[in-house]
């Protein structure tokens, strides 16, 4: 009688072959545990997409991936952990404009290059801001908060995510565009600055739709402006900052992910090809739709050339604008 081998046999066989060694070693990394560092606590737009986002990659690369928090620094902090780590692709970085194109115009000295310590994947999401205040502000347009703050200087005081995030260049160029001078507070993360506007801590914020939409649609907050080029499909009836009295002004903040720099053109690739599939997938855009969140998948080299070119336009924002860190 002939004994055949059984499928397991033969698949150990053909693994032990020299040409079948890159699977062979792709298959004994799927289960180990990836990490994905973020510059910001739990509950603001970073950790949310972050965790969608290593949600869907774990699902597809059939491992767990941890969301590894940490605040600090104006990010500062996560980006030189995550530049620090091996290029194994067990890594990645939650990256955004603060370190990626403005921290190195804003801080006098960083434990990292935003260029030479990273390998740029691809970008992820854009979205616009939107002008909030407490109720307690007696102004209900982007017109009558300007007037406000130009009679009372030392009267309001608005809260951001943290130095060099999103919110607070959102309000520099808002102080700059106007001609005001407001207090800048920044807090460790988007959900506690939020909380202090809620208690009436603080009187404004530039906030990301998908944490504000809660507090406007409840009454708890007034949203007078977005900050887009065109006006937020989720706000229709809210007018731009250049429609409500500002021409010119226009922002939005993003987040893409990054390697540390050494990661092979393999992997990233891979990584790559993986990510504009996680950032397609329906539940993902209907999910994006829903928060107000624009994808935006790209290429490792748009990524690369996008942040050089934000960093040049941050540059430019800096000396003009005299930002600083509070």
């Amino acid at each position: 009688m002939i004994k055949h081998p059984t499928r397991r046999a033969v698949v150990s066989a053909a693994l032990a072959l020299p040409a079948f060694w890159p699977l062979r070693r792709a298959l004994a990394e799927s289960g180990r545990p990836a990490r994905l560092i973020v510059p910001y606590p739990p509950g603001g737009i970073t950790d949310l997409v972050a965790r969608r986002v290593a949600d869907a990659l774990a699902r597809r690369q059939n491992r767990p991936y941890v969301v590894d928090n940490r605040p600090g620094a104006g990010g500062n902090l996560a980006a030189e952990i995550a530049a620090r780590a091996a290029p194994d692709g067990d890594t990645l970085y939650m990256g955004f404009a603060g370190t990626h194109a403005m921290n190195v115009s804003l801080y006098p000295r960083l434990g990292y290059d935003p260029v030479k310590d990273f390998t740029p994947l691809s970008m992820l999401v854009e979205s616009p801001l939107a002008l909030t205040v407490h109720p307690s502000v007696p102004a209900r347009t982007l017109g009558e908060l300007t007037a406000y703050a130009k009679a009372n200087p030392e009267a309001l005081a608005f809260g951001s995510s943290g130095n060099g995030g999103a919110s607070h260049r959102a309000l520099e160029l808002y102080k700059a565009a106007a001609g005001i001078q407001i207090l800048h507070v920044p807090y460790r993360g988007a959900a506690a600055s939020s909380t202090d506007l809620l208690g009436g801590k603080i009187q404004g914020m530039f906030d990301t739709l998908i944490t504000a939409l809660p507090n406007i649609r409840a009454g708890a907050v007034r949203v007078l402006a977005t900050t887009g080029r065109n006006r937020a499909a989720l706000l229709p009836d809210t007018p731009t900052m250049a429609e409500a009295g500002l021409p010119g002004y226009m922002f939005v903040t993003w987040l893409g992910l990054l390697a540390p720099a050494g990661l092979p053109d393999a992997q990233r690739d891979r990584l790559n090809a993986e990510l504009r599939a996680v950032m397609t997938e329906p539940g993902m855009a209907e999910w994006c739709a829903q928060n107000g969140l624009e994808p935006t998948p790209s290429s490792p080299q748009e990524f690369a050339v996008y942040m050089a070119a934000e960093t040049e336009r941050f540059a430019q924002f800096v000396r003009e604008t005299g930002m600083r860190v509070d």
